[in-house]
């Protein structure tokens, strides 16, 4: 069953439901279309019971029933068909006019989550400001909030990294930087033999300039001052790419045997239940 809120709901009923029908398809085109899409039948009677005659309500129960990976597959197909839609009726769209119901097929394709590798973020000692933190970054991209989030995730990278660097006795000041740490952090398993080609050692040496510009979104676009915040696609590449790194870091560490990487879980009301047990 796929997670749709009531706001996505009307959403994919605006885009494609107009007076009871979905665009212009008539009943066979409709049942191929779908058939197509994701091997079902949308002419099976658990999608139309109390069905007045309309193809949208059919669809509507198919979107309730089915999971997340199906309905994503099946509305990113829809989009081209809407646009085509809009064009024959002498509605030529901009990109952003489709955004909202494009975000929703994107965030069930990413198995329910807007972030693909959100679940790397994860406290790895038992400082209970870094689990709450870990926690309430979740909460924002479960919400699909990510601009929400930009200056708690700038925060538990410092946390994470500082972490890093002490188990590898890396020193390094109170006010370190984001990147100061990162790139003395990616300095000391270089040094150990971590990295297996230097292709990876590319990559990771190529994140130092993410992580620096990451210091400016945190100044001048989150939260964390009196600013513009980052609008929401940007947020979304900038967490992925941030969480990304994270769960490489996670994976790699967790193989060379750092014990609190290794055990740590993305438990997320389990630090808090600890605490009162």
């Amino acid at each position: 069953m796929a997670e749709i809120s009531f706001k996505e709901k009307r959403i994919i009923s605006d885009y494609l439901i107009q007076g009871g029908y979905v665009l212009d398809f008539g009943n066979r085109s409709f049942q191929e279309f779908v058939a197509q899409v994701t091997d079902l039948d949308i002419e099976n009677r658990k999608y139309s019971e109390n069905n007045s005659g309309s193809k949208g309500q059919p669809l509507m129960q198919f979107i309730a029933l089915e999971p997340d990976y199906t309905i994503g597959r099946l509305l990113e197909a829809f989009h081209d068909e809407i646009v085509e839609y809009h064009k024959r009726r002498g509605k030529v769209n901009s990109v952003a006019k489709y955004q909202p119901y494009v975000q929703i097929y994107q965030r069930l394709l990413n198995g329910g989550s807007i972030v693909e590798h959100i679940d790397a973020i994860q406290a790895i000692n038992e400082d209970k400001d870094f689990h709450s933190l870990a926690k309430l970054i979740r909460e924002s991209i479960e919400k699909k909030e990510p601009e929400a989030a930009l200056d708690r995730l700038h925060v538990y990278m410092i946390k994470f990294l500082k972490e890093l660097c002490s188990s590898h006795g890396v020193e390094f000041k109170k006010e370190e930087t984001v990147n100061g740490l990162y790139g003395k952090y990616i300095k000391a398993i270089e040094a150990k033999g971590f990295l297996a080609s230097q292709m990876t050692l590319k990559i990771v040496q190529f994140s130092h300039q993410i992580m620096q510009a990451f210091n400016d979104i945190r100044n001048n676009n989150s939260f964390a001052h009196d600013n513009p915040v980052l609008n929401y696609d940007e947020s979304v590449l900038i967490f992925s790419n941030v969480t990304a790194m994270v769960k490489f870091i996670m994976a790699l560490e967790a193989k060379h045997e750092n014990q609190a990487v290794a055990e740590a879980e993305p438990n997320w009301g389990g630090f808090d239940q600890m605490e009162t047990a």
